[in-house]
């Protein structure tokens, strides 16, 4: 048992007669973690990005809140009469009129 664990530590696995075979082993195990890791950073990278566009969705949502409520305040009756008082415009007391016009077909 301890000459095993002495000759597993001292690496003659790999000078060994056969150890070809334990290279090649080593070289796809070697690649298999290298794909492992790439694959694990590119997909934190992934959830970084989402979490931002998350973020930024947020905050445009409320901006386009606060303009809706800015657009249904300039949207009023009382809003625009105000304004237009201001310039000297006043709402007119005399209720507008239908104009019709009749085609000159009939």
């Amino acid at each position: 048992m301890k000459k095993n664990i002495y000759s597993l530590l001292k690496g003659k696995f790999l000078t060994s007669n056969g150890a070809s075979q334990n290279w090649v082993m080593i070289f796809y195990l070697l690649t298999l973690a290298i794909v492992t890791i790439g694959s694990s950073h590119s997909a934190d990278q992934k959830v970084h990005e989402i979490a931002k566009l998350n973020n930024e969705v947020k905050e445009l949502r409320s901006i386009m809140i606060d303009g809706r409520g800015q657009l249904m305040k300039l949207k009023k009756e009382s809003y625009l009469e105000k304004k237009m008082g201001e310039k000297g415009i006043a709402i007119s007391e005399i209720p507008p009129h239908k104009i019709k016009v009749k085609s000159q077909k009939e």
